[in-house]
């Protein structure tokens, strides 16, 4: 392929190779006896890579993940995080509060705020009230590996104003989602975890918990 010219991916370029319900692989054919693999949550018509420039800078993405920040009276703020069991790699995981965006949720005036509260008070059993907390998008869309995925998140970040954490509550997991505590993280604490690249319990976790570390030392969201 010569330097700096772009492939043309079109629909009609494009095979599939796996169909199922949460996940879809699709060969890229996007030259004459040249093949790239694609895996990816998406139909065919709503695939990334035979988009022209005004649907990619539409686009909306597959997930939203959330930064949760809690402010409870004489503490200082502190990150909420939950333990997940994470499918892909047989461990719970340090995670963020997150999830699919579900169809109804395209449809509100702000689809990734709509998913984050949703999200939210389904793993963590906190109903976010607008009059009293802070909700507000971070960035509308990253790609979580585009070397072999199309997949998106969008990052909401979340300021909590609580009197206490007695609703903290996972029961309301749906579907295959599996967890086993909250964990509280202070600036402090956050700054360890980034250091370390490991939780407490010695585990790796994902580049979107480490994006709500590394956004919550930063101060940004003050």
């Amino acid at each position: 392929m010569e330097t700096g010219k772009m492939p043309k991916i079109t629909k009609d370029c494009v095979e599939s190779v796996v169909d199922k319900k949460f996940l879809r692989v699709f060969d890229l054919k996007y030259a004459e006896g040249k093949h790239y693999f694609d895996a990816t949550r998406r139909e065919l018509d709503r695939l990334v890579a035979p988009m022209d420039e005004a649907e990619f800078k539409a686009m909306t993405p597959d997930a939203v993940s959330c930064v949760v920040i809690v402010e409870l009276p004489g503490k200082e703020p502190q990150l909420l995080f939950s333990y997940e069991y994470r499918y892909p790699t047989g461990r719970f995981l340090l995670s963020v509060p997150a999830g699919l965006m579900d169809p109804e949720d395209l449809e509100k005036e702000n689809p990734l705020i709509e998913t984050a509260k949703r999200e939210i008070y389904e793993e963590t059993g906190i109903v976010v009230d607008e009059n009293r907390d802070e909700i507000f998008v971070i960035n509308k869309l990253l790609f979580s590996s585009p070397g072999m995925t199309d997949e998106s998140n969008g990052l909401v970040c979340v300021k909590l104003h609580l009197d206490n954490l007695d609703m903290l509550d996972q029961t309301g997991a749906v579907g295959q989602e599996f967890f086993d505590g909250f964990e509280l993280v202070s600036e402090e604490k956050a700054r360890e975890l980034i250091r370390a690249g490991i939780d407490d319990k010695g585990h790796y976790y994902s580049v979107y918990t480490w994006a709500a570390l590394m956004y919550f030392i930063s101060g940004l969201w003050k």
